[in-house]
């Protein structure tokens, strides 16, 4: 019910600010979770006495459950609210990072992963459609850029600073201590979270602005989610989100640690710079490309812009002469940077479809990029296992360059496939569509 009070502008911050706080820290976490593995890969295999296959397969049910549960969680956003499913979701992924700290072995690392990529799934979809109702359009590329700024850090920490603590405290001890985190967190969200201004007492956005409200869920889920899919606008932002963000991510969260480890001789600790490098460009890039498609009101050419130079970055880390130091952390900043575009795919999405379902169509395209990183986290460990000449390390299997090179010739093919998806954007000028298509 709409309030007839005065609007307390002030208040209005504040309560949108704090509730945005939140979010981002369970967004933050989520980032720790997902990029974590690639630094502690060395003790989780010899924990588990595992493959590079299987540590793959390891790191990626993470990604297995949280592409299955894109859908159901724009679904569960759009009925239940930010609130309840954030909620939720940190409580259950709590519980599985407690497990996974605990697990003596394989089976319960499995499950407790499972249980945290699980519980994490909803978060994003979450505070992507807490955004769209406490902000405005006109700003949301940016905020959307704020947003995966501030999230990154969340994997900023799981990468130098996680290799330092880790010199410090066990990794058992560290899965333990963000567990318990999370529970906190999922008490907080119970606490101040509201899912929209009405529930707070504000009048809703559009009410300021002297518009017409947009309407409400006319029909059941399922239909409603039947037209989401149906809506050939929003399908290239998924694969656009499937061959740039699914790689870059499969590559920063596990895999260029041992890749600098293996070819240069670098320590974890050492290793761990250029991945945090890698995010932190990504991170930097992601409020840039929403700020720049705000100011242009313009989506397709951005992204067509970094998928370009996306393609670029990977030609020149395969073929370029290259080493640790300068070269290299060029090119995983390189690698960071253009492969931020993929953050204007979640404004594209809610911008071809009604607004009231907006949390199912951020869901659809951010299935792409966690299905493409499931996918290629364990073939890029499959590729190297099958070119592996025996040689040990330490307990560790220790890869060639060839074998790297075949493998980061599927980074480049799923980076043309991002290419080829932002040729297929529907350029919205910042705008909703369906709102236009109804005036």
């Amino acid at each position: 019910m709409q309030t007839t009070e005065p609007f307390d502008a002030k208040r209005f911050q504040q309560v949108r600010w704090s509730i945005f706080a939140i979010l981002i820290l369970a967004y933050m976490s989520v980032y720790f979770h997902r990029m974590a593995p690639a630094v502690v890969s060395g003790e989780l295999m010899l924990a588990f006495s595992t493959t590079g296959a299987t540590l793959g397969s390891l790191a990626a049910v993470y990604y297995y459950i949280y592409t299955a549960m894109q859908i159901p969680a724009g679904v569960l956003a759009d009925t239940l609210g930010a609130r309840t499913v954030v909620t939720l979701g940190n409580a259950v992924a709590g519980l599985g990072s407690i497990l996974f700290g605990l697990a003596e072995t394989l089976e319960m690392a499995y499950l407790g992963r499972f249980l945290v990529g699980l519980g994490v799934s909803v978060i994003f979809v979450g505070l992507m459609k807490s955004n769209t109702l406490w902000f405005r359009d006109r700003i949301y590329g940016l905020i959307s850029g704020i947003t995966l700024l501030l999230g990154n850090l969340g994997s900023v920490l799981a990468a130098a600073p996680l290799a330092w603590l880790l010199a410090h405290a066990s990794w058992r001890s560290i899965f333990v201590g963000i567990g318990v985190f999370s529970l906190l967190l999922a008490l907080l969200s119970a606490w101040r979270v509201r899912n929209r201004p009405e529930d707070a007492g504000f009048p809703s956005l559009h009410s300021l602005d002297g518009r017409v409200p947009d309407p409400e869920r006319e029909h059941h889920w399922l239909r409603e989610l039947f037209g989401v899919c149906r809506n050939r606008r929003i399908w290239p932002g998924f694969w656009f989100n499937f061959g740039m963000a699914g790689g870059l991510f499969a590559f920063a969260g596990l895999w260029g640690v041992p890749l600098l480890r293996d070819l240069h001789e670098l320590s974890r600790d050492e290793a761990a710079q250029y991945t945090t490098l890698t995010l932190l460009a990504m991170a930097i890039g992601t409020l840039l490309s929403g700020w720049i498609s705000d100011r242009l009101g313009r989506r397709k050419v951005v992204m067509m812009t970094s998928a370009l130079l996306y393609c670029l970055a990977w030609l020149a880390l395969l073929w370029l002469p290259w080493s640790a130091g300068w070269s290299g952390m060029l090119l995983f900043g390189l690698i960071g940077l253009t492969g931020s575009g993929f953050v204007l795919s979640y404004a594209c999405a809610k911008e071809v479809c009604t607004p009231a379902l907006s949390g199912m169509a951020i869901s659809l395209v951010n299935t792409g990029l966690f299905l493409g990183a499931a996918i290629m986290q364990p073939l890029f460990g499959w590729v190297l296992d099958q070119g592996w000449d025996g040689t040990l390390h330490e307990g560790l299997r220790r890869y060639a360059l060839a074998d790297y090179q075949q493998a980061m010739l599927l980074m480049l093919g799923f980076a043309v496939i991002a290419l080829i998806a932002s040729s297929r954007i529907t350029e919205t000028g910042g705008r909703n569509l369906t709102r236009l298509e109804g005036d």
